[in-house]
């Protein structure tokens, strides 16, 4: 059989992580610097290295998948298109409004962020369709001429339609986008009715709006990545991780954007319930410290969290079922990941009070940490940990060298001396508010959801999850730590374990005692084979096509709706089961139920295209992990200011096989694992790090 081989690829802050793997399970990883102002060059520089490590020809490529940052930098930096939006007359203002609320009731200084779309440049048309779908007012050429007009006037790049009540009949919005694209070709448009197609004006306004300001970007961006992949002889598809931590074709992609902003991070969630399921961890803190940000998420009876709703805003982002009003909604299915601004490249700076901070800001690939010598001067968590000796002097498999005296003098510079501390205290600071940083990321996740992390194993993974994982564990008492191979490409490696996704939505709206299963069961059907037909476009049969059901449910009066599985034939079952699987879901996320009626909202079904060339963790052969050698050093490492520098064994992973007690750094070509004194240090049968720590019962999360 000749060999075959799947390509994963993740553009982080700093580096660019790849993993190959081949049809006989063996992996081959890599680490290039990112390249910001042309991202792409740093994945075929990546891709072009790892089919030369494996000896893979491009022929033997069958997918190459892509997590990209490039959505969630568009919206950070405020560099999108300059949009347009055409809504229903009345409506202009429903993103400036949103949900007349604000994420902190008593932050007297917050500022609503700014809409994504200029208040000149959102028109109106005179059109109507009621809520029970009846149009009253058709849509009017001459009001899609006049915004026509204006958008090419003002220098609209991307333009967006949401009517009222579109979700209900789309007969209006569907007339108006054939008269917008007869009109002006050159402008693409996004519209409602195909985005989210679903009530609520403003989510559904904002998720439409969002989807048109990252369009261009994004599109551009994969139009030449996809151009580089075929100058390198590759002629297998190109598939793009989404925020669901699915994957989709580069079409799907470019024309719905919004449903990959979060690309990448959603990842290496996926990746974590494949691992846990394979070493038989089915309660898991998925932890995930990169060069710009920081993530958390849960993983709970081996399942992933999700949910349907996402708000993007600077400093803490998290799925917005509890903390509304607070960035850019998108209404799209989202792996439920809490994300800090806190990487090992963000900048520890003073406020005007003498203060220290760490982040949101990074210094990135360009010009990167003080100590690589890249032109950064700005002291940085790498510094922090080069200074205390947690980390080894090169980096990336000796690709990156790192300049100790550098990290020194920036710490000297702009926080030891203002501050009037020693180096170590200083650096030893910035180590110690990341940590305070991250550990809210996982408080988000469990404590503020009535989740215990005592109860969990913390996974750790990212450049720089296993050098911080042992703090963290410890602040929040977390009993284990499991370190998978190759943690700092992991994100790429869930990427192989992830699934070509499809969505599809369409309401009801109806009590679930007046529910007409035969109408809901032929809904089902319809985008069941609609899912199908559109896997089966890309070269899925059938018997490589699954689907997942789901009904929104709320309470009556309430606003807001939880998706809960249901059973495919929905015929089989009654208003009472569906109620009691509700009721369930509820108590799991709010720890309380009530008595009063349940309706349902609408329905969904995902449609999932799996590969025949499968991960299998425990299968997994890197022949990089076990040419890293054995050789044992030691180095002094400032674990806390109570023991000072300690003389700490540094040993090669792939010469670790025998449990040990701490302190211990374990280092390989993408990362470095710390353990501090006292840990328990053993491998797991699928050759993952296990870290353990003797319980606290004192200690609170």
């Amino acid at each position: 059989m000749d060999t075959k081989a799947r390509i994963g690829v993740d553009i982080g802050g700093t580096f660019t992580d790849l993993v190959l793997l081949t049809s006989e399970q063996k992996t081959f990883f890599a680490k290039v610097s990112s390249t910001p102002k042309a991202p792409e060059q740093a994945v075929l520089e990546g891709i072009s290295a790892i089919m030369d490590d494996a000896s893979v020809s491009p022929d033997q490529v069958s997918e190459v998948l892509h997590g990209t940052t490039v959505g969630s930098n568009t919206l950070l930096q405020k560099v999108g298109a300059k949009c347009g939006l055409i809504t229903t007359k009345g409506f202009r203002d429903v993103l400036e409004i949103g949900r007349v609320r604000t994420p902190d009731m008593f932050d007297l200084t917050w500022d609503k962020p700014k809409p994504l779309i200029d208040r000149r440049n959102r028109l109106e048309a005179d059109e109507r369709t009621l809520a029970d779908g009846a149009v009253t007012k058709p849509v009017q050429r001459r009001d899609i001429q006049a915004a026509v007009d204006h958008f090419r006037v003002e220098g609209v790049q991307s333009a967006a339609i949401c009517f009222l009540n579109s979700y209900r009949n789309p007969a209006n919005e569907r007339a108006a986008i054939d008269m917008f694209r007869e009109l002006c070709p050159e402008i693409p448009i996004s519209a409602s009715v195909d985005i989210l197609p679903e009530m609520r004006e403003y989510e559904r306004t904002s998720t439409t709006a969002v989807n048109a300001y990252v369009l261009p970007v994004l599109k551009t961006y994969l139009a030449r990545l996809s151009a580089g992949i075929r100058s390198l002889g590759i002629t297998a598809p190109l598939l793009v991780s989404n925020s669901n931590g699915g994957l989709a074709s580069v079409a799907e992609a470019q024309s719905k954007p919004v449903f990959f902003v979060s690309s990448g991070r959603s990842a290496g969630v996926v990746g974590a319930a494949h691992l846990g399921k394979a070493v038989g961890a089915d309660d898991l803190i998925v932890f995930d410290m990169g060069g710009t940000t920081a993530s958390a998420s849960l993983i709970q009876a081996g399942k992933v969290n999700r949910t349907n709703e996402y708000e993007f805003r600077a400093g803490m982002s998290t799925p917005s079922r509890f903390i509304k009003a607070g960035g850019y909604m998108m209404r799209v299915p989202t792996i439920d990941v809490a994300e800090v601004g806190n990487g090992a490249g963000s900048i520890a700076w003073l406020d005007d009070g003498g203060l220290l901070h760490v982040g949101p800001v990074s210094a990135g690939a360009d010009p990167g940490p003080a100590c690589y010598g890249l032109g950064g001067d700005q002291p940085t968590v790498t510094d922090a940990n080069v200074v205390l000796g947690y980390l080894p002097t090169s980096l990336a498999g000796g690709a990156l060298t790192l300049d100790i005296q550098a990290a020194r003098a920036a710490i000297k510079f702009h926080l030891a001396d203002p501050l009037g501390l020693s180096i170590e205290d200083a650096a030893y600071g910035v180590r110690e508010i990341a940590n305070v940083n991250m550990a809210r990321a996982i408080r988000t996740v469990t404590v503020e959801r009535g989740k215990d992390p005592r109860d969990f194993a913390l996974l750790a993974f990212g450049g720089s999850g296993p050098a911080h994982a042992a703090d963290l564990a410890q602040t929040l008492n977390i009993p284990s730590i499991l370190i998978p191979r190759a943690p700092g490409v992991f994100t790429a490696m869930g990427m192989i374990a992830g699934a070509v996704e499809r969505y599809f939505i369409r309401p009801i709206a109806r009590p679930l005692d007046q529910l007409d299963f035969a109408n809901v069961q032929t809904l089902l059907d319809d985008l069941a084979a609609e899912g199908a037909a559109s896997l089966a476009d890309e070269g899925y049969g059938p018997d490589q096509i699954d689907a997942v059901f789901e009904m929104d449910m709320r309470f009556v009066g309430q606003d807001s709706e939880l998706a809960v599985a249901i059973p495919n034939p929905i015929t089989a079952t009654n208003p009472a089961m569906l109620r009691e699987d509700f009721l369930t879901a509820y108590m799991d996320v709010y720890g309380y139920a009530s008595k009063d009626g349940v309706e349902a909202v609408s329905v969904r079904v995902m449609a999932r295209g799996r590969s025949d060339e499968t991960l299998d963790f425990n299968a997994l052969d890197s022949a990089q992990l076990e040419d890293a050698g054995d050789g044992a050093t030691s180095r002094p490492v400032y674990f806390s200011r109570e023991s000072g520098w300690i003389d700490t064994p540094v040993v090669a992973r792939a010469g670790f096989k025998h449990r040990t007690i701490g302190p211990m750094i374990l280092e390989s070509a993408d990362a470095t694992l710390v353990a501090p004194p006292g840990a328990s240090i053993a491998l797991d049968s699928a050759e993952n790090i296990s870290i353990t720590f003797d319980p606290t019962p004192e200690a609170t999360p």
